[in-house]
Formats: C-alpha cells, structure tokens, sequence
C-alpha cells in the first residue's frame, strides 16, 4: 500500500542477504582460520534463523479468529520478535564471546590465508549494505519524517526498526571484524583476533537487549499512538449526541489490531434506539479515520474516572487549533486579493 512501510519486503531482503553471506563466511572462517570471520559467520547465520522466525510470526498473524483466539492471532508479530532478540543474544552473542575467549586462552598460529577473509568480508559489506538500503527506505516511510529515536520508540510494528538493528550491526561487526584480522595478520598477534569476535559478542548482546526491551512492551500490551487517542477522542465529540468521553482506554494486540474501549457521556433524555444509533455512528467515523482499531466497546458512563484522556485531549486540541489556523488562511487571504483585484481593475 502507498505510504505504508512494507515489513515482508525488508524481511525477504534481508533473508536472502543473510543466507548467501552466511554460507561465503563459513567457508571464509574454514579457509582463513579467523575466529572473527567465524564469529561474523555465526552472526549471518542467527540473522538468517530470525528472518525466518519473523516470516513465520506473519504467517501465523494473518490467521483467522476462532473459539480459542477470539481476537485473532495479531501478536504473533510480537512473540516472534522477541524470539529473535533471545536468539540473538544466545546464538549471536554468547557464541562469539565464548569463542573468542577460548581461541584468546589457547591461542593457535593461523595456517590459512588472510586474503579469504578479506575477500569475503568485503563481499559481504556489499550485500550487507543492500539489505539496509532496503530497510532504511522503509524504516523512513514507517518514521513520516520524525526522528529515528522517535519513530522506534512509538514504532506499533517492530519488524522493520528490529530488521534495521540486525543490518546495522552487521555492517558495524564486519567493520571489526576487517580491523581484528588484518591487526592480527599485521602484528603477527592472533590474540587480536579473539578480541575482535568477542567484540562482536559484546555488541550482538547489546543489540539483543536493546530489541527485547522494545519488544517486551508490545508484549504487555502498548497503547495507541497520543495521536490517534486525539483522533478518536475528536471524531467521538463530534458526533451528534455526545457529551463528552469519559474514559479512554487503547491497547495494540498487533501492530494492525487495536482494541479501543470508551466511556461515553450521551445527551439527557436520549432513547436507547438513538443511542445505538450515535453508537454506530461513532464506531462509523473512527473505523473509517483509524482501520486499525477493529475492536470498538462502548459503555454509557457518565462518570468515568477519565483515564487515557489527559493526552489524548491535548493531541484533539492541536487538531483542533490547526484545523482553526487553516481555515483563517483563506479569510485573511481574502481581503488582500479583493482589493489586489481592484488595484488591477482600476484606471
């Protein structure tokens, strides 16, 4: 869809980069006996196994409710995710650490050659490099202008930042990888060589922790975007017969299923074939502004205890105020090309 970040594309990018990387560094590490290509090698391939995992969580998302998951399977986007970051972690990290620590205590003189590790290591910076044009484009598209932080941090779907992280890590563990082998190969010292793939260890960890803590709130259930709580509290407001809400509550099931409950304060005296009326007419306006939101409870409270409201009402009132500024243009506009309109006209 036009202006939406396409998650499966930067994936399937990414798988079919990884798997041919992955095979050219194993032999590379074979060839060269570099413990920093292995550990790059090993890398590929844990990123390999999570491009999977991520296509398999979108697989299962798309799957239909049924008795056991009445609201669908849209966290499957989420679970998966994490498993990624664990697997990262485990596979990824811990692997390099251990195999650099075990080569920096029983170091070995490296009988193969250094240019199969350089050669490879530079194909793979080429591939690797196509893979994040591939997801920065669409990371952009996911951001609409905000800054990076920003945009991961109010990110609803995490597989486009999570598939960005992984391709930056890479080009950042090859770059340590080409210093730790030629170090090793210029200095005689195949220590250096251990401490580049604990490096890389170190900074996989790092990534993995870092992903899971974005995963982890997806998990427990994130809200809306304050933005589209504005929204939904300015289209409610605006429906003929509504008071006020009470209570607003969001919470993301997926990154494309959103549960909203609200509490409505309806007109006095209304009958109850009117309120279901306003009723749909609500659920109406907001599925048309806001697909997301497919699950939409209302109860008649006029007494809620206002929660979710305080910056949800402060997004409607930027709404508000722009929408105000926008209309003023063209009255104040309009004085100005009358009287440019009687200059021109004038003797």
């Amino acid at each position: 869809m036009s202006g939406q970040a396409d998650s499966k594309k930067v994936v399937i990018a990414a798988l079919a980069g990884n798997l041919a990387i992955a095979a050219c560094k194993f032999a590379a590490a074979y060839l060269s006996d570099s413990t920093a290509t292995l550990a790059e090698a090993v890398h590929s391939l844990a990123d390999t196994g999570n491009q999977g995992l991520l296509l398999v969580g979108m697989r299962l998302a798309i799957r239909p409710a049924n008795d056991r998951f009445a609201f669908g399977r849209a966290g499957e986007k989420y679970f998966w995710p994490f498993v990624v970051a664990l697997m990262l972690f485990s596979v990824g990290g811990a692997f390099g650490i251990f195999e650099g620590v075990d080569h920096a205590r029983h170091p070995r003189e490296q009988t193969g050659s250094h240019l199969w590790s350089y050669g490879v290591l530079g194909i793979s910076l080429v591939f690797e490099a196509m893979s994040f044009r591939v997801a920065w484009k669409e990371f952009k598209v996911l951001a609409k202008g905000k800054p990076w932080q920003e945009a991961v941090r109010e990110a609803r779907d995490p597989t486009i930042p999570l598939v960005l992280a992984e391709d930056t890590t890479a080009l950042l563990g090859l770059a340590i990888a080409f210093v730790a082998v030629g170090a090793s190969h210029l200095f005689g010292l195949p220590i250096l060589d251990a401490v580049g793939s604990v490096l890389i260890g170190l900074l996989l960890c790092v990534v993995a922790v870092a992903l899971a803590r974005l995963t982890h709130g997806l998990l427990i259930g994130t809200s809306a975007s304050v933005e589209e709580q504005g929204e939904v509290l300015y289209l409610t407001e605006g429906v003929p017969g509504v008071e006020r809400v009470t209570q607003l509550l969001t919470v993301h099931l997926g990154p494309d299923v959103v549960i909203l409950t609200m509490k409505i304060a309806f007109r006095t005296g209304m009958t109850v074939e009117e309120a279901e009326d306003v009723t749909n007419e609500i659920e109406r306006r907001i599925r048309g502004q806001i697909p997301d939101m497919q699950k939409i409870f209302i109860e008649v409270d006029s007494q809620g205890d206002g929660r979710g409201l305080e910056a949800a009402r402060k997004a409607y009132e930027r709404k508000r105020s722009a929408e105000g500024a926008a209309s003023r243009v063209p009255e104040e506009a309009a004085p100005d090309s009358g009287r440019s309109a009687a200059d021109e006209s004038a003797p």
